[in-house]
């Protein structure tokens, strides 16, 4: 049997991309802010880097996956439940879910929306 040869993939060290930032939206405390760096999209899902700095903000959500790179925090969910934020957590969120985000420092995800 012969296995057929297949594109190699480009690697992206995503702790170095550089990550422009904008006051974030929602705030309840702090003074976090936001950046993305969009990586391209695949069957019409976005992927993307998403980082934010501390505080606590609240925010309605899109359908996303993703996956904590760094950083620590909690996102609190309107039934009451939370998830801890830190580096290997996976995370469903559904659009029109409302949260509330407690960053403790600097949070960086990659993301599938």
């Amino acid at each position: 049997m012969t296995v057929p040869d297949l594109p190699v993939a480009r690697l992206v060290d995503a702790t170095a991309l550089a990550v422009e930032h904008e006051p974030a939206d929602g705030v309840v405390s702090g003074t976090p802010s936001v950046g993305v760096v969009e990586l391209g999209t695949f069957k019409e899902v976005e992927l993307g880097i998403w980082e934010i700095t501390t505080g606590v903000v609240r925010d309605v959500e899109a359908d996303e996956l993703f996956v904590v790179l760094e950083g620590e925090g909690t996102v609190r969910f309107e039934d009451g439940s939370e998830v801890e934020l830190v580096p290997g957590a996976i995370v469903r969120l559904h659009e029109g879910e409302r949260t509330e985000w407690t960053i403790r420092t600097r949070l960086r995800k990659v993301y599938l929306a």
